[in-house]
């Protein structure tokens, strides 16, 4: 049940607001809903927090960690890891037809959201970004298995990242919400996530 294949016809449906194929001219039946995003820099919490949230909202949201689908046939930093975003957004609306909205969880921002073709299959994007001072969030990062490969130039990155989403949240279009979570527990930050969700219908 893809929303972007015409079901008279057949062929692709671009993505917009109302579905219409361009073809046969039929417009496709399709539920737009908010789409939320639990954003911010890695090492603030949004997997965790995601995983704690998942019993408080399983009646009426859909929780889903980005990194899920960080596979290599996705990946293209040259062009802003375009059908990573893309192959996400298609997701979430599909999974939206079920009539729970999605919460996803994972890095990204306005502007790499926005501009896709596929933002038209929401009603708007909500995002909320976890914060926590730059010495927190450091040491969180040098704490994670070495697999993950949070070296001191990649961490370094990640703070630059994180005083950047600090500074220009409230400038970004749509704005991005804060919330610090560095004296914050588990349990508390999720609480206020809900609250977050529950205000926002």
């Amino acid at each position: 049940m893809n929303p972007l294949v015409c079901t008279r016809c057949g062929a692709r449906v671009t993505p917009a607001a109302p579905l219409v194929c361009g073809d046969c001219g039929h417009e496709q039946e399709f539920v737009r809903q908010p789409l939320h995003c639990l954003v911010g820099p890695s090492g603030t919490g949004k997997s965790t927090v995601g995983r704690a949230l998942l019993p408080r909202l399983c009646d009426r949201f859909v929780v889903l960690e980005q990194d899920v689908l960080w596979i290599p046939e996705l990946r293209d930093p040259a062009g802003h890891h375009r059908a990573f975003r893309s192959t996400w957004l298609r997701m979430a609306a599909m999974v939206g037809q079920s009539g729970r909205p999605v919460l996803l969880c994972g890095t990204v921002v306005p502007p790499e959201l926005e501009p896709l073709p596929e933002r038209a299959l929401f009603t708007e994007v909500r995002y909320l970004a976890l914060t926590c001072r730059a010495d927190v969030l450091a040491a969180r990062l040098r704490a994670r298995p070495a697999w993950r490969e949070w070296d001191e130039p990649r961490i370094a990155e990640m703070l630059d990242y994180a005083a950047w989403l600090e500074s220009d949240a409230a400038t970004l279009d749509p704005a991005v919400d804060l919330l610090d979570t560095t004296d914050r527990s588990v349990a508390e930050t999720a609480a206020a996530v809900g609250e977050w969700l529950t205000a926002r219908g």
